[in-house]
């Protein structure tokens, strides 16, 4: 078994014997720890009770973050024409069409989010095995597949943040940074519960939200109290 470096050691400690908590507790425990020399994220993890394998027990939505997520989003846009400068104003990093597909499958991946209008989708669709595993497949179900290009692109660069549950229904995403205040955390992290919380899915049975945790990007993770989490 690897040994633990002192900061590990410590961070470990200060949260030992700390399980459901409060929100408010567990984000002033992972600040407290968050010693890295950059400004960590604040990341949650929640454990659903959904059976992935069924369509219609699928948890996907998307949340605008109150407070932004405090990371600079690349987002790439497939348009042509009057689409694409409409994208290049709003700030997109990368803009194409064939180019950006053919670059995409050269293995070149600059964009933390992909947006493509609607006529684009035949193009995009080819790179279904190369952006799907990597959750950037733009779908309408998440306002990634618009018309409305410029308006995608300022939520995608205003911390909106897309979650979809993975194989044994756990959901992840960054809430935040570190350096954010504690009330800015704790707003945000409520967000995003809720917005998990209304995506329930009609095929989801029993327990829905069974375990919710917070941990910074080289932290422990902190067990948060659901009814604390998902508090409206």
């Amino acid at each position: 078994m690897a040994k633990l470096g002192k900061r590990t050691r410590a961070a470990r400690e200060a949260i030992a014997g700390k399980e459901n908590v409060s929100v408010e507790e567990a984000v002033s425990l992972i600040k407290a720890n968050a010693n890295a020399k950059f400004d960590e994220t604040v990341e949650i993890a929640m454990n659903l009770g959904v059976d992935t394998r069924h369509a219609d027990q699928m948890v996907r939505g998307v949340i605008g973050l109150p407070n932004g997520t405090g990371k600079t989003m690349r987002v790439a846009v497939f348009a042509r024409g009057a689409k694409a400068e409409e994208a290049q104003a709003a700030g997109a990093d990368i803009v194409g069409a064939e180019d950006l597909m053919e670059t995409v499958q050269g293995g070149t991946i600059e964009f933390d989010r992909c947006i493509a209008t609607p006529d684009m989708m035949p193009i995009v669709g080819r790179l279904g095995k190369v952006l799907g595993p990597r959750n950037l497949m733009p779908n309408p179900k998440v306002g990634t597949v618009t018309m409305d290009v410029a308006q995608a692109v300022q939520d995608a660069k205003g911390g909106q943040v897309q979650f979809r549950a993975e194989k044994g229904g756990v959901v992840h995403a960054g809430v935040g940074k570190a350096s954010f205040d504690e009330a800015k955390l704790v707003e945000n992290i409520r967000a995003f519960v809720s917005a998990v919380s209304k995506a329930r899915p009609a095929g989801a049975k029993g327990t829905y939200m069974k375990k919710v945790s917070l941990s910074t990007t080289m932290g422990p993770g902190v067990s948060v109290a659901v009814d604390s989490a998902n508090a409206e």
